[in-house]
């Protein structure tokens, strides 16, 4: 695959407020990216410099090989190929379904204006619906008329700013694998910002995490949460407790819930104390293990318990326990360690 779209060192500001510094990464034609963090990190700044709405103070953004924005020079965010979903559909209330979808195609005749809201409207489901008002539509159809339309002029890029913030949480995660294989479907090429780490992983090739501005690390969905590279983003991605551990060997550390040995982070050597991320699924509920740790709280998931768990130092971990387990507060439970990726920084960094 070749790359689309490249950030090379951008930066963007508001007076003396930096709101994306130095940013860079690449997405290959293809691929759907995912801009994640929390709100005021920079991410929606960053798809509205994309977009061509913002100017860029410093960089360059090329899609497909073209600078379209650097400091002094921008684009105009018509002539960019892109097309964008955003947070509230942004549909024509007075327009039908099949003239929302069409509403970028007049420069096609009205014959392959109507064949193209066709194909479209079958590809997102909506074939019957063309003639429906959005009024007329759930939330989640809603959704879908907004990103056949911006697929409709066939662009280069898909922008998509948080597009399924405003419906429930069954209906996102749904809508969130629907739009990933529409997208996939049609070979197009997409980024997506949101705070919902579900989202992003449910849809997302490539994830970005940010942070006052900066792209603390670029990788896929596996990457981010079994090899973070800061403290941030390990402690950002998923569920989990530090812990803390001693570098007994070169390849061993010891934790008060067991031993890991296997490969350890450069930097570190022997002696050295280090914080260790546990996940849930790293502690093992194992009623014959002589290590116990007390059940402080539990959530009942249906399938499993969520336990947070006290050891006997004090220390708390948690534990992601098959439901027919069913323990009481205040209950103690036999735990192991089963740890296959091993997440550790120095004390105190």
């Amino acid at each position: 695959m070749s790359v689309l779209l490249e950030f090379d060192h951008v930066s963007q500001s508001y007076g003396d407020t930096h709101v994306v510094d130095a940013m860079g990464f690449q997405l290959e034609d293809g691929e759907i990216g995912c801009l994640l963090g929390s709100s005021g990190c920079g991410k929606t700044t960053v798809l509205r410099c994309i977009a061509g709405f913002e100017a860029v103070k410093g960089g360059e953004i090329r899609l497909d090989g073209k600078v379209i924005s650097r400091a002094g020079f921008s684009l105009p965010a018509h002539e960019r190929r892109i097309g964008m979903v955003f947070q509230d559909y942004a549909l024509f209330p007075h327009l039908s379904v099949s003239a929302n979808v069409g509403f970028g195609l007049q420069s096609l005749s009205r014959a392959e204006r109507a064949h193209r809201v066709a194909e479209l409207l079958d590809v997102v489901g909506l074939s019957s619906h063309g003639e429906a008002f959005p009024h007329e539509l759930s939330g989640g159809q809603q959704q879908r008329v907004a990103l056949a339309r911006a697929l409709a002029p066939r662009p280069k890029l898909i922008l998509l700013d948080e597009p399924f913030s405003n419906l429930d949480v069954d209906l996102r995660e749904r809508l969130s694998r629907e739009v990933r294989d529409i997208l996939k479907r049609e070979g197009m090429t997409a980024i997506l910002v949101t705070h919902d780490q579900h989202e992003a992983f449910a849809m997302a090739d490539k994830v970005g995490v940010m942070h006052g501005g900066k792209l603390l690390q670029w990788a896929t969905p596996y990457a981010l949460y079994h090899q973070p590279v800061t403290r941030f983003v390990a402690d950002f991605i998923g569920q989990g407790a530090f812990v803390p551990a001693t570098i007994t060997t070169p390849n061993c550390v010891k934790l008060e819930i067991g031993e890991y040995c296997g490969l350890t982070p450069n930097g570190f050597t022997v002696g050295d104390t280090v914080d260790v991320l546990l996940r849930p699924d790293d502690v093992q509920h194992d009623d014959a293990s002589p290590l116990t740790a007390l059940v402080e709280s539990k959530v009942f998931r249906g399938s499993a318990f969520h336990y947070t768990l006290t050891l006997p130092s004090g220390q708390r971990v948690l534990a992601e326990v098959p439901s027919h387990h069913n323990h009481a507060i205040g209950e103690p439970i036999g735990i192991r360690l089963e740890l296959d990726h091993l997440i550790a920084f120095k004390r105190g960094a």
